[in-house]
């Protein structure tokens, strides 16, 4: 991994890093040990960030139930929530890819300022939409778009900068912390949602993002300056420097075959498109309505539970084949949740890929992490931004159609099995991903 030298640029944007010695691993005993890994909380900087995305990963989930529900309310229409998804979803994906070039470019505390400002501001606008009762879905449509833009810009730096506050060893129990966050706001979240619109309204639903959105400038006001680590020369966040980021990408294996991890797992082995359709012929009889929410609350719940006993493998230094190996028990468990025809059994095989979700979100971060030098992390994760959002929407489609012609436990067992075999396939073909260690 690439380091620079002492000098006093470089000491400041590592003091966080630096900032509390390492615990000894001795003293995690009993059932510790196997417990959540919170080793990256001693350390200042990025405590004030996780403590953040605390508040913000279930704020910005009440802003994901309002919108959709909004623009249903209005249209009366499915299809318009559809292609207000889609609104949001291309400007996502381009501001990531050029998210990442700027986040190589500048200083990543103050893009984190501006994206979170901008953020925080379209909240307030679609609080005043719904207050004013404007009633547009073109105005809501666009606000998503501004907003998806920013949280591709956002994305990002705020993954990147993880780097220069934690050391390398810890990079797996840093992704931990910040993955189960998240994936307990998709689970809190969509819940707490349902539970305050009937009770306070749209509007205020968007305003308590808003004020979430606040906790998350204060974090980012109190970290450290992260500037960027080169050589001095100024550069611009073009299109040259996004082309520069896939080039790397060509050029080092296990960063290649870490994305392509991903890629199998979501566009082969995501079976969320068929849960309606499972919900309401083959788990029918527990009641559809119990059923879908079950199947798709599984796979977040899952995840959480890894993260919440993620010091059984925080600490594994072979990189490389906790990724290989996660990826392949991903899809081995999406292969049993196809062939499941009771539901508490089918909920139980997604709940364990949720386990196997989470270990591979966590590593493959970390490779992301502590295989690319500095002056590119930024570009990594937005590409990382790119794939994780862009794989499941594909697999959508692939998983509808497949179910459509083969039927829904069919494609999904099939796609569990082509999971397990492509990634054993790589990882037997391509030795780089297997001799990864950090």
């Amino acid at each position: 991994m690439h380091r620079t030298g002492g000098t006093t640029r470089d000491r400041t944007a590592r003091s966080a890093a630096d900032a509390a010695p390492d615990p000894d691993p001795a003293a995690r005993r009993g059932w510790r040990r196997w417990a959540m890994d919170t080793r990256p909380l001693r350390r200042p900087a990025y405590r004030r960030l996780w403590s953040s995305t605390v508040v913000t990963s279930v704020g910005s989930q009440l802003t994901a139930v309002a919108v959709p529900k909004q623009i249903y309310d209005i249209t009366g229409s499915s299809a318009w929530v559809g292609y207000a998804s889609l609104a949001g979803l291309v400007p996502m994906v381009v501001f990531a890819l050029w998210g990442g070039a700027v986040a190589d470019t500048v200083d990543r505390r103050k893009l984190l300022l501006l994206t979170n400002g901008g953020i925080a501001v379209t909240s307030l606008l679609f609080w005043l939409q719904a207050a004013t009762r404007l009633d547009s879905v073109g105005v809501l449509m666009a606000l998503l778009a501004v907003q998806q833009a920013f949280f591709g810009l956002n994305s990002p730096a705020r993954n990147a900068s993880i780097a220069r506050l934690v050391p390398a060893e810890e990079l797996p129990a840093a992704n931990a912390l910040g993955s189960t966050v998240m994936q307990t706001g998709l689970v809190a979240g969509p819940l707490l949602a349902g539970a305050l619109i009937p009770v306070i309204g749209l509007p205020v639903l968007y305003l308590l993002d808003a004020v979430a959105l606040c906790v998350t400038l204060w974090a980012v006001v109190r970290l450290p300056a992260l500037p960027p680590q080169h050589d001095g020369t100024t550069r611009r966040a073009g299109l040259r420097e996004v082309a520069a980021g896939f080039r790397y990408i060509s050029g080092h294996k296990v960063l290649l075959l870490s994305f392509l991890a991903d890629v199998i797992a979501m566009v082969c082995g995501m079976p969320r498109a068929l849960f309606p359709q499972l919900a309401a012929e083959t788990y029918a009889p527990w009641g559809e309505g119990l059923a879908l929410g079950l199947l798709f609350a599984a796979i977040p719940v899952g995840a959480v539970l890894g993260g919440l006993f993620s010091g059984t493998f925080s600490r594994a230094r072979r990189h490389g084949w906790m990724v290989i190996g996660s990826v392949t028990a991903w899809g081995a468990a999406v292969a049993g949740f196809g062939v499941s025809r009771n539901l508490w059994v089918a909920v139980a095989f997604l709940a364990a890929g949720g386990v196997a979700d989470m270990v591979s979100m966590v590593f493959r971060g970390a490779i992301l992490l502590s295989a690319a030098t500095d002056e590119m992390r930024g570009r990594m994760q937005g590409v990382f931004t790119v794939v994780v959002a862009g794989g499941p929407r594909l697999a959508d489609v692939l998983h509808g159609t497949a179910g459509s012609a083969f039927g829904p436990h069919a494609a999904v067992a099939g796609g569990g099995l082509l999971v397990v075999a492509l990634m054993l396939g790589l990882a037997a073909a391509v030795p780089a991903l297997r001799r990864y260690r950090v």
